[in-house]
């Protein structure tokens, strides 16, 4: 599913007050922070991540490893930050 710009700009508003939840390092994307990505989708469906200093990827390019594998939206990155966002098919928790 494609997000619009009023869908996004909907998640962009419900992301600023989000804490982040899963924040990337030294060792990049590895298989166990794909995991931690899918369980959080499904159960919040908008997640903020954080790109840190020492990470070998810039935020823009995490969060497009993260939504292909995922088969997720990207929502906003701004700095080291990214918004990414799936729909839970089965318990949906955000209506757009």
């Amino acid at each position: 599913m494609e997000l619009n710009s009023k869908n996004r700009a909907k998640l962009r508003a419900m992301a600023n007050g989000l804490p982040v939840v899963l924040y990337i390092g030294k060792d990049g994307i590895t298989d166990a922070t794909i995991k931690e990505v899918y369980d959080l989708l499904n159960a919040r469906e908008l997640i903020k991540c954080s790109v840190q200093q020492n990470a070998p990827l810039t935020a823009r390019e995490a969060c497009t490893v993260l939504c292909e594998k995922q088969n997720a939206q990207p929502v906003q990155v701004i700095g080291s930050k990214f918004v990414i966002y799936r729909r839970n098919d089965k318990e949906p928790k955000i209506q757009l």
